[in-house]
């Protein structure tokens, strides 16, 4: 299978612009059909995954693309027409588990184009095909990088932009063809199931959009969306407590726990792999090359992570989590409806702060991850409420994403200090125990300064919470 990323910028222009006039060196011209696939509900197309079957020259190859927060990443294997082949529908297991694909759409392009400034510069003239017959045209210029160099493309729409190109939205040329409704938001007014609803679907669709990318592997941000997911729909269903079924949301939260428990260790281990690498660099020369000994272990831990969490999302226990999401956000369980999803977040603030003050001026460690974790269900539990409550909730939002960051820091700096100390009993040798030792010191440093940070960034967030909640 072939895997390719793809960086690049797409623009349209009408025929007084010649891609010829921006010299550089002549691609081939070709002539391929392109033959879209997607379930009947359009999932594929609304998480931003694209399916097709490509002919040229008498050869069919199927290609995956899928998003990434840096551009596309594209999968290519050879097939033939009929179902995707197999490498390509085990990415997809559980986007397409219990669904049918069909065709979509028939795309035929003219392609030419020219290599310049370390980009392949296209010029696709594209036919909608509705069987036999032309059901409407477009033309599309693109600019994908040949070099991995992203500013370049940046200069290179300046330069088409002045030669007579414009700019577009950057759809796709399937959205130009299927440009999907998007999602209902649920307005101020909406009853609260609607909210909950809503919040349960999107988190889900995001579990789904990032799948693809975490069994692909290569992109730690996959990893870490599928967390925050995990996180956010159980912080939702928990906020949601008192109109649920409760039997019901325990169930579902324990599974989301089971996710999570395997979503942990390897994101944890990419943050701190890149930390480390970091901290590494900067180290004098001698100490930095006896800690990467330390840097080696860490990604033997990190293989073993990933391992296990593939293993759980080949189950069919994480396939049948997924079925009970897609049914939750379908028809939650609902016991009570007359509950303002204000009032949820309200009592969610109300509870950070009581234990707050609890803990006094000087928390333990301990204490502060907890204030951590209880700062990020408020924080989920005003994303329940925002369309409700308005400016007052982004405010509380913004300043909880403050909160999160700055003992975020200090949690992070001591789970770092702690596999720093761990890798280091693992080693032998004074080269990669001094190593460990000055980065051991780092992390006390870094721990120190969040403290110091700590107060004010509590006392921003009191603030918020008591102007966002506040009755009336």
């Amino acid at each position: 299978m072939k895997t390719t990323v793809e960086r690049e910028l797409k623009l349209e222009a009408d025929g007084s612009l010649s891609i010829d006039d921006l010299g550089g060196e002549p691609v081939e011209p070709r002539t391929f059909t392109s033959t879209y696939y997607d379930t009947g509900d359009g999932l594929l197309l609304r998480l931003g995954i694209q399916l097709r079957r490509r002919l040229e020259d008498g050869a069919n190859v199927w290609q995956l693309k899928l998003p990434r927060e840096d551009g596309r990443v594209e999968l290519e294997v050879d097939g033939v027409p009929g179902d995707p082949p197999s490498e390509l529908a085990e990415v997809l297991r559980a986007a397409l588990d219990g669904r049918h694909l069909r065709p979509v759409a028939t795309l035929r392009t003219r392609r030419s184009g020219r290599r310049v400034d370390g980009a392949e510069v296209t010029l696709d003239s594209v036919e909608v095909l509705d069987g036999q017959r032309v059901a409407s045209r477009f033309t599309e210029i693109e600019a994908e990088l040949v070099a991995d160099e992203p500013r370049r493309l940046a200069a290179l729409e300046r330069r088409l932009c002045k030669a007579g190109a414009r700019a577009t939205d950057g759809r796709s040329k399937l959205r130009r063809v299927l440009d999907p409704a998007e999602p209902e938001h649920p307005g101020k007014r909406a009853p609260a199931v609607a909210q909950v609803r809503a919040l349960l679907r999107a988190q889900y669709e995001q579990l789904l959009r990032h799948d693809p990318g975490v069994r692909v592997g290569g992109e730690p941000e996959d990893v870490h969306a599928m967390r925050v997911a995990v996180r956010r729909l159980r912080a939702v269903l928990r906020a949601a407590r008192p109109m649920l079924d409760p039997e019901w949301v325990e169930g579902l939260r324990a599974e989301l726990d089971w996710l999570g428990d395997h979503l942990a260790p390897v994101r944890d281990l990419d943050v701190l792999s890149a930390y480390l690498d970091g901290e590494l660099i900067s180290l004098p020369s001698r100490d930095a090359a006896a800690g990467r000994r330390l840097l080696e272990l860490l990604n033997e831990d990190h293989e073993k992570a990933r391992g296990a969490l593939l293993e759980a999302l080949d189950t069919d226990r994480y396939l049948r989590l997924l079925s009970a999401l897609d049914a939750a956000a379908t028809a939650p369980r609902v016991r009570k409806s007359d509950i303002a999803v204000e009032e949820l977040a309200r009592k969610e603030f109300r509870r950070l702060r009581k234990f707050r003050r609890r803990l006094g001026t000087d928390p333990s460690d301990a204490d502060l991850h907890k204030l951590r974790i209880g700062g990020k269900r408020a924080r989920y539990a005003a994303e329940l409420a925002g369309s409700a409550r308005g400016g007052a909730a982004t405010g509380f939002i913004a300043r909880a994403e403050e909160f999160q960051d700055v003992v975020g820091e200090h949690q992070d700096a001591i789970v770092a200090e702690k596999v720093v100390r761990d890798l280091a009993a693992r080693t032998r040798g004074a080269g990669a125990s001094l190593a460990a030792g000055r980065l051991v010191e780092r992390q006390q440093d870094r721990r120190r300064r969040a403290r110091d940070a700590y107060p004010k960034a509590w006392k921003r967030l009191r603030r918020a919470g008591d102007r966002a909640w506040r009755r009336g």
